[in-house]
């Protein structure tokens, strides 16, 4: 693998719903990665990566399912590249983008409030 984007934006280890409150920077942290999520052009760029056959996908693969320019899903695929919800790939001419996982549940872990995450657990 060459060219793998790496995060800008690392989340926080603690959770905004812990029982200490998040500290200034660690907020900032999250926010950021939080807003690369709010856009509903980047939850459906997530969508359609994850659900491709090969779990991954090129700017071509993406432009005709969300009706938008190549320059405008490039800027959205960037975008979540550097909140590290997604990796790249270069081979040739082409970048292939797919979801980082852990990324994905840390945020999901991050935002459940312990008592859920303790129930969520035992079960």
């Amino acid at each position: 693998m060459q060219d793998v984007g790496t995060a800008k934006t690392a989340t926080p280890a603690i959770s905004p719903f812990a029982a200490e409150p998040i500290k200034r920077a660690d907020a900032q942290r999250l926010a950021g990665v939080l807003k690369a999520f709010a856009d509903p052009a980047r939850l459906r760029l997530l969508s359609l990566i994850q659900s491709s056959p090969e779990g991954e996908a090129s700017v071509s693969d993406l432009t005709a399912p969300l009706g938008l320019s190549q320059p405008t899903v490039s800027h959205h695929l960037r975008i979540l590249t550097e909140a590290g919800l997604l990796e790249r790939d270069k081979r040739g001419v082409w970048a292939y983008y797919r979801l980082v996982p852990s990324a994905i549940a840390a945020i999901a872990d991050l935002l459940t409030p312990p008592r859920k995450r303790a129930t969520k657990k035992a079960r």
